[in-house]
Order: C-alpha cells, then structure tokens, then sequence
C-alpha cells in the first residue's frame, strides 16, 4: 500500500508520516521546500495529475497551506487549499477513483458564538484562510456525489517540537528556553486571557488515521475539547523551569484577536475510539525537551 502527503513537511506531515511507516504504507511525500521528498506544489495541476496517475495510492493526504488568516496571503492560501484540493479530487476522479483523500479544515472556518464547534456547525468566511478553507469542503462534498471517498478533519489548535517560532505557544518555548540561558528578553504578547486547545500533534495525526479509515463518518473535528488560556501556557512553561511569568512578558494592549475563545466539541472522533493521549503539561514538558 502507499500514501501520498501534500505538505509532508509541516508538523502534522511528520508524524502522520511515521503512522503509515508504522503500518507498513510506503510513503510518498511532497513539499515545495527542500528535502528528503518530491519537490512540488498542490496548486500544479499537471503535477498533481502525473503523481496520482502514476502512483494510484491508497491513501492521499491534502496538509499543505500557510497557517495564517492574513489577507495578504489570501492567494497563496486560495491557490494552496482551494485549487489544490481541487487538483487533487479531479484527478482522482480520472485516475484513481479508489484512493481514499483526506483533506484538512479548521476550527476558524465556522460561526464562533464561543460554544464548543462541531462538525456540523455553520461555516463563516470571516478572513482569507477560513475562506479557502470553506471552499475546499464543498469541493469535497460535491466529488463525494460522484463517489470519491473524501475524508475533512476539522482542526483545532495543536502543538509539537515541529512548531516554527511564529506560533504563539512555541515563541514562549523558545523564549523560556533563552531565558533560563541568561537572555534579559521580555516576551512580547497580546491578550493573554483567550481560551484555545493545546493538543499533541502527533494525537491528532492519529485522529486522521482513525477517520479516514472508517466508511461511515466523513467529517469530524479534531481536538481535544478542553480549552486553556494563554496565561495557563505561561505559568505552566515559566513554572517548568521555576520562574514566573509576570516578570518576563509584556502585555500589548493594543492586541486584537479574531476569537476570545476556540474549542471543539469532539463527540464524533472520539465516537470513533480516538482519545487525545498528551494533556498540556506534558506538551509542554515535550516541548522543552526536544
């Protein structure tokens, strides 16, 4: 059997990748970032057509997009994550109609009243990534008409060693790290009262591989269910190497977020027997070690 990963090189490719390896599923991965994998882009449609046509994989994988809702991206993310899962639905459809494909959402792309999000939830296109983001699922949703096994794993915010330093929860990491080195560095952050989910990538790389081997169940979110401040990620990271938190951190407060509070309400995926395993003192003991 094998797979193929659009966007192998970011955290949740790695660890998806090391579940297939586990299960014996040749991996075949591709970034347009160099590496030890096939330099590509999702959004080439002849591409994406020559690697599906020639490999006829089991599985396909559609993770490749840049994490942020900035409108100055909103090309790149439409191209990334709209075309591309079109690209890919497309050529499955002529060359490979029983690969199964899961493609990744997010949280961002529903109505958020701050009640846990499910699946089932209303979308709201309120910046550029949540509307490319929607735009793949209905694409999704119109190739599964046509009898494409089509697989959307609604993300929450998720964490691991992999994260790059422009995500909030692993600029704290680093920065404790500096610190405890002797840096005089004062963190700067926002509001440091909003509420997400500080889930295990390697978990939710384990969500995608339930969901998208079950036949019954094509959406589902995934995330853990619990929410923590940002102010429960600082105490709990300065207290890992006996410091505090108040006095290395100042509070922008001009800071504007796009949500006060972002939970899932994962009854489907855990209906499916998936149980996040790492809580968030030990993501960020994790993190600290690697």
């Amino acid at each position: 059997m094998n797979a193929i990963i659009f966007g192998i090189n970011s955290q949740d490719g790695y660890y998806l990748k090391n579940i297939l390896v586990n299960n014996s599923i040749s991996v075949i991965g591709v970034s347009r970032s160099k590496g030890d994998w096939t330099i590509g882009d999702v959004n080439d449609f002849l591409f994406v057509q020559e690697i599906i046509k020639k490999n006829k994989p089991d599985y396909i994988f559609h993770l490749a997009a840049n994490s942020t809702t900035k409108h100055d991206v909103v090309f790149e993310n439409y191209h990334t994550i709209s075309t591309g899962t079109l690209n890919i639905l497309e050529n499955v459809l002529n060359f490979s109609v029983n690969s199964k494909v899961f493609i990744s959402g997010s949280g961002l792309q529903f109505i958020n009243n701050g009640l846990p999000i499910k699946e089932t939830d209303i979308f709201f296109a309120k910046d550029a990534y949540s509307m490319a983001r929607i735009q793949s699922v209905y694409a999704a949703r119109y190739y599964r008409t046509m009898g494409i096994k089509v697989y959307i794993g609604y993300f929450f915010n998720h964490d691991s060693p992999l994260r790059r330093e422009i995500h909030i929860n692993q600029k704290i990491i680093k920065a404790v790290k500096r610190i405890v080195k002797g840096s005089n560095e004062q963190i700067q952050i926002g509001n440091i009262g909003i509420k997400k989910e500080f889930t295990f990538a390697g978990d939710v790389a384990e969500a995608i591989w339930i969901l998208i081997n079950n036949n019954t169940v094509y959406e589902a979110v995934i995330g853990s269910g619990k929410a923590y401040s940002i102010e429960n990620w600082l105490a709990i990271c300065f207290n890992y190497v006996n410091l505090s938190w108040k006095n290395h951190v100042v509070i922008n407060p001009e800071f504007k977020s796009d949500y006060d509070i972002l939970v899932s309400n994962p009854r489907t995926i855990f209906n499916l027997g998936w149980q996040p395993r790492v809580d968030i003192e030990s993501l960020a003991k994790l993190m600290f070690e690697k």
